[in-house]
C-alpha cells in the first residue's frame, strides 16, 4: 500500500471515530446556507479554500454526493496516472498525486498550500456547486469533468451512506429521509440546486457532462472519451486496462486497499434502479413533480434520460 493511499486511510478512519463521539445536533454545520459535515470540512477550511489557485492542466470531477464520484475519481486517477509514464519529468503519482483527500473541500486550512506543491497533473474531486468553487477554477479554464445520476438512486444510495457512516446524520425511517432529501436538508446541499446550477455551464467548453448510467452501460467509450476530454493521449492498451480495472466487481475487491474499512460502506451495490426497493407511489409522484419543477427542459435533466431511468 502507497503512503498515500494509508494517509487517505487515516484520515477516514479519524473522521469516523470522531463523527461517532459527536451528539447528532453537532454533526453538521451550515456555510453560506449549505450544510456540510462537521468531521471533514469548516468554515475555516472554506475560507482557506477561497485562495486556492487553480491550474489549467488540472484534472477536476464534480458529482453531487452518491453519484459515483469515487469510482470515477479512481477512473480519472488510474487514466493520469496511466498518460504519467509518458512523461520523465512527473514525479511519480502513486506517492505524490493522491497524498491530498482527493476532494477539494475536505481537509484542514493547509491543505492548499501543500496542494500548491504538487506536481501536475492533479486530480481534485469536489461536491462543490459551481458558484462556490475558488473563482481561479473558471478563471484558469481548468478542465471539469461533470458527473451526474438520476435522483432516485442518489437518493436511495445516501440514504444507506448516511446509516453507515458515522460523520453524517442517521434516519430512522426511509421516510424521514426522503423528507430531508427533497427539502435540500443533506450534506453539500440539495440535489436540485445542484443539477440545475450546474446546467447553467453544460455548454462551457471546459466542461464535459457525463452520467453515472452512460458509464453503467458501456464504460470503455466512457473512459475513452473522458481521456480524450482531458488530452491524456493514452494507447488503446492503456485505457484498456483502466476499463478493467475500473468495474465494479475489481474495485469492490481492492476496496480494503484503497479505502480501508470505509470500502464496505462505499461500493455497496453500485448498479441502477436500485430505487425501486425502497420507493412507493407516494415518494414517485413528489419526485417526478420536482423534477419536472426543477429539471424538466434542461439539458442536464434531459441527459438524465428521467423517463427511462425514473418511472416506475
Amino acid at each position: 500500500m502507497s503512503k498515500s493511499r494509508r494517509k487517505f486511510i487515516s484520515f477516514i478512519d479519524k473522521a469516523m471515530a470522531d463523527g461517532a463521539q459527536l451528539p447528532p445536533e453537532e454533526l453538521m454545520f451550515s456555510y453560506k446556507g449549505i450544510l456540510y459535515p462537521a468531521t471533514v470540512c469548516s468554515p475555516d477550511i472554506f475560507k482557506a479554500l477561497e485562495s486556492f489557485e487553480a491550474r489549467s492542466d488540472d484534472v477536476f470531477l464534480a458529482g453531487y454526493p452518491k453519484s459515483g464520484t469515487n469510482w470515477v475519481g479512481q477512473i480519472l486517477t488510474d487514466l493520469v496516472t496511466s498518460s504519467a509514464k509518458y512523461n520523465e519529468d512527473t514525479n511519480s503519482l502513486d506517492d505524490e498525486e493522491l497524498e491530498e483527500f482527493p476532494y477539494l473541500e475536505v481537509g484542514d486550512t493547509e491543505k492548499y498550500q501543500r496542494m500548491a506543491k504538487l506536481p501536475s497533473r492533479r486530480v481534485i474531486l469536489t461536491h462543490l456547486l459551481p458558484q462556490n468553487l475558488p473563482a481561479s477554477v473558471f478563471k484558469n479554464k481548468a478542465k471539469i469533468l461533470l458527473l451526474i445520476r438520476n435522483p432516485k438512486d442518489v437518493a436511495t444510495s445516501f440514504y444507506h451512506f448516511s446509516n453507515d457512516l458515522s460523520p453524517l446524520p442517521s434516519y430512522k425511517t426511509w421516510d424521514e429521509f426522503f423528507s430531508a432529501f427533497m427539502s435540500g436538508e443533506m450534506p453539500w446541499g440539495s440535489y436540485f440546486d445542484y443539477v440545475f446550477e450546474w446546467n447553467k455551464h453544460v455548454d462551457d467548453r471546459n466542461v464535459m457532462t457525463i452520467t453515472y448510467e452512460a458509464l453503467k452501460e458501456n464504460r470503455a467509450l466512457g473512459v475513452k472519451q473522458i481521456s480524450e476530454f482531458f488530452e491524456l493521449h493514452l494507447s488503446e492498451e492503456d485505457i484498456q486496462g483502466v476499463v478493467d480495472r475500473s468495474s465494479f466487481q475489481a474495485m469492490k475487491e481492492n476496496s480494503e486497499k484503497t479505502h480501508g474499512t470505509f470500502g464496505n460502506v462505499l461500493f455497496r451495490k453500485g448498479g441502477v434502479s436500485d430505487w425501486k426497493n425502497l420507493f412507493i407511489e407516494d415518494h414517485n409522484q413528489k419526485m417526478d413533480m420536482t423534477f419536472e419543477e426543477r429539471l424538466g427542459g434542461t439539458k442536464l435533466g434531459e441527459m438524465l434520460k428521467y423517463g427511462k431511468y425514473c418511472k416506475a
